[in-house]
């Protein structure tokens, strides 16, 4: 991992915005008169997928693709103008945000500026043509990073913009080389230290894939010499097999934990349940109250979490990429809001603040019923007079009732979860119900529960 990243990276909470499907105008000046409503949310970062020019070749439905770009230094007239731009990410400072922008560096649109002056530059099949590594994306051409004329001209475009945002959003990091990224940040931090570097890094199936047709591909290890978080990609599989039946809830435990022992001690994971290219969590988990138990645990989690516009209010539908498709603000029918999950969302960011996520060993048991319960335990000195404080969360993933027995539960130290967490009377820190432990068991009656101890 980067070694300047802060472990307070976990107490993070990211808002992606499309800018394009955002609102109905679909412009930058309609995000900035709600960056109200998303501070009020507790945010700390926005995260507006890409800014430039789409290119007009090859393009993908009636707008095209914002990840085939055109000219990685202009801004999307369909968006507004750079005055406009500015405007926003002025906007976004002065209510105490910060602004990270997507850069979709392992690709252009075939139309792109830099393909007409510097096709040296790109990837070419064996008869000359411009082509990609990755068949199905039909609308873009690769770059090739064995020019360093090309490093060049990428880590200035960089720096440019770092004269008006905070950092950078890495777009299939994986694709490009760790080399690269790590000179791009030591350059990037001349113009603005500090700055933020979160990295798309890819699952491992597509991994293997490439690394077998000879495609240079980067593992989250690689990555983190570079970036200060990295995608959940790495554990996503597991995940979305459990959605789709393929495998059960303790499949997605282990990774989870397995993730623990193979990243450096000040790794960050960007935890999601949905993202622009994912279906929607709601999508995938219809029961209300099972929904407010996976929103939960994504929080709950050890890493950052993010939130992708309209999640907050359970939207079903995940925007379309290549057209006009607004998020649904008011509800997945044709009535008002069904499912409005902000007041959640509002206080699960509250919970993301806990000073004990920053440092702490975690550990996730899937238990009968679907439940999932994990621990925080404060990492402390060996010669420490007292073991670290606690945080204790159960979740039942299909919104069903059980009981969670602690002493059949261990933390990552061995110690039995009763040793660290006695009976007694907690708050639940989601609600503020109260929450007994009675002979070292839990009652869950389908509802999210987080405890300190």
């Amino acid at each position: 991992m980067a070694k300047s990243t802060p472990k307070t990276m976990r107490n993070t909470v990211i808002y992606s915005i499309f800018v394009r499907n955002y609102s109905e105008e679909g412009t930058f000046e309609a995000v900035r008169k709600d960056i109200g409503r998303i501070k009020d949310l507790g945010v700390d970062i926005i995260w507006l997928m890409p800014i430039h020019p789409i290119g007009k070749k090859e393009r993908k439905g009636s707008l095209g693709s914002p990840y085939a770009i055109q000219d990685y230094r202009k801004i999307n007239p369909e968006f507004g103008t750079l005055e406009d731009f500015e405007r926003l990410v002025e906007t976004i400072h002065e209510n105490g945000l910060k602004c990270i922008i997507d850069v979709v560096y392992n690709h252009t649109s075939p139309d792109s500026w830099l393909s007409e002056n510097h096709p040296e530059w790109f990837y070419h099949k064996p008869d000359g043509s411009f082509g990609n590594r990755v068949g199905d994306w039909s609308d873009i051409i690769d770059l090739d990073y064995s020019n360093k004329e090309l490093w060049e001209y990428q880590i200035e475009t960089l720096k440019m913009w770092a004269k008006y945002v905070d950092g950078f959003r890495c777009d299939v990091a994986s694709m490009v080389p760790a080399e690269f990224w790590i000179q791009a940040r030591e350059e990037v931090e001349r113009v603005r230290p500090g700055s933020i570097w979160l990295g798309e890094t890819v699952d491992h199936g597509f991994l293997k894939s490439n690394r077998a047709k000879k495609v240079g591909s980067w593992s989250d290890a690689e990555m983190f010499q570079a970036f200060d978080m990295s995608y959940d990609y790495d554990i996503y599989e597991k995940y979305r097999g459990y959605m789709t039946g393929k495998n059960p809830l303790s499949g997605y435990a282990e990774v989870i934990n397995f993730q623990e022992g193979i990243f450096p001690d000040n790794y960050v994971k960007l935890r999601f349940l949905e993202n622009h290219d994912q279906p929607r969590a709601h999508f995938y988990v219809p029961d209300e109250k099972a929904l407010r138990n996976w929103t939960a645990f994504q929080f709950f989690q050890k890493g950052a979490a993010m939130i992708y516009n309209g999640q907050e209010k359970a939207s079903r539908r995940t925007p379309g990429l290549f057209d006009k498709d607004p998020v649904r603000w008011n509800g997945n029918g044709e009535g008002g809001n069904d499912l409005d999950l902000t007041d959640l969302f509002k206080q699960l960011i509250r919970f993301k603040k806990e000073q004990m996520i920053v440092d702490s060993s975690y550990r996730v048991h899937a238990l009968p019923h679907d439940i999932l319960a994990a621990i925080h335990v404060e990492n402390v000195p060996a010669t420490a007079e007292k073991r670290g404080k606690t945080l204790f969360g159960v979740f039942s993933m299909r919104g069903e009732s059980g009981v969670v027995t602690l002493n059949d539960l261990e933390t990552n130290n061995f110690e039995k979860v009763s040793e660290v967490i006695p009976d007694g009377i907690y708050t639940n820190l989601i609600d503020g119900s109260e929450v007994e432990v009675y002979m070292g068991m839990v009652s869950c009656d389908g509802n999210p529960i987080i405890i300190k101890a």
